[in-house]
């Protein structure tokens, strides 16, 4: 290595390293777009053969097996995940919605949202989110399993009135109407301190469930304002949204009154905290319970982005939530905005 650089062959290793990774996922994504289209094509043809000369569903039974036979060592041709290809294809073939997306993400994935979801809106969410958070297949079904389609269509913010337009939509989607913290184990009695103790404790599994690109700065953040001190429970960074988010944690109902104390965190935030190239901080103050059209009304002339979401311990979404949901129309305009780049 005679007349290189330490400093020059760092960055020039780095840049080949990242080469290489970028090389290697381009790779799979190919992989994965071509095994989907296999699958895709045995399905189809299972299907019109069934329909044009009166396969039996023997069929299946009879191809897995001399697959196998084929190709020995290739996973993939066992007679269930033949079935669901066959499904795949019947669900998705013509529909406007989903089949568009098919090659957007893994099989296994696929597979997880087939089985666990049956509406199409549904469907499409979680293959949206999947790709463009880039889910694993144990978070993905974590997601479906707490209801993160239904608290996502609820969510209460003002964000559309109160943030710039470049990132308002995406704001939306950080912020969800309902959080499970199943993980912390507390019982239903507890206090604003225990359950702030308990998040941190939980810090990895808290920021799982408020999403891969928060980051975690503070508890009891403190702030201070003509040598008064303030604290905040919790202040994490969003990273794609480049902006301070503010946590207030409250064991109660919500109440109205907690939106102007937040409005005051926002403030002193920005003009004192936040550098030159970040975004107007945001704040989500997480209750016990709330009613909803207070709720509205609270956000409704407040001029910082706000969101005001709810908690539980298990993942059961409450029933009343059910009456909640918007028509098949808001549906897909909540939807359109993941599409969003």
């Amino acid at each position: 290595m005679t007349n290189i650089q330490p400093n020059d062959y760092n960055h020039f290793l780095i840049e080949i390293k990242e080469r290489i990774r970028s090389a290697q996922y381009e790779a799979m994504k190919a992989v994965n777009k071509e095994m989907i289209q296999l699958y895709w094509d045995i399905g189809k043809q299972i299907t019109e053969k069934q329909q044009a000369s009166g396969w039996g569903k023997a069929v299946v039974e009879t191809l897995s097996k001399d697959l196998q036979k084929e190709f020995p060592g290739i996973q993939g041709f066992g007679a269930r995940n033949i079935w669901y290809m066959q499904q795949f294809y019947t669900e998705y073939e013509g529909n406007e919605i989903l089949q568009p997306l098919v090659a957007e993400i893994s099989w296994t994935k696929h597979l997880a949202i087939m089985t666990k979801c049956k509406d199409i809106q549904e469907r499409q969410f979680y293959i949206l989110s999947t790709k463009k958070y880039g889910w694993t297949k144990d978070v993905l079904i974590h997601k479906i399993e707490a209801k993160a389609f239904e608290k996502y269509l609820l969510g209460q913010t003002n964000f559309d009135k109160t943030l710039p337009d470049n990132i308002k939509h995406q704001a939306v989607l950080a912020v969800k109407d309902d959080y499970t913290f199943d993980f912390l184990g507390l019982g239903e009695e507890h206090s604003e301190t225990e359950l702030e103790q308990a998040l941190i404790k939980n810090i990895r599994s808290f920021l799982i469930e408020f999403g891969t690109d928060f980051t975690f700065v503070g508890n009891q953040y403190r702030i201070e304002l003509e040598g008064e001190e303030y604290f905040i429970d919790l202040l994490l960074y969003h990273r794609k949204l480049q902006c301070m988010v503010a946590v207030e944690l409250k064991i109660g109902k919500f109440l109205p009154e907690y939106k102007g104390k937040m409005e005051f965190y926002l403030n002193i935030l920005n003009d004192k905290i936040r550098l030159p190239h970040e975004n107007p901080s945001i704040g989500i103050i997480i209750c016990k319970s709330k009613k909803r059209t207070i709720v509205e009304y609270a956000l409704k002339d407040s001029n910082q982005p706000i969101g005001i979401a709810t908690y539980s311990l298990t993942t059961e979404l409450p029933e009343s939530y059910q009456e909640l949901l918007p028509d098949g129309d808001e549906i897909a305009k909540k939807l359109n905005l993941l599409m969003d780049k």
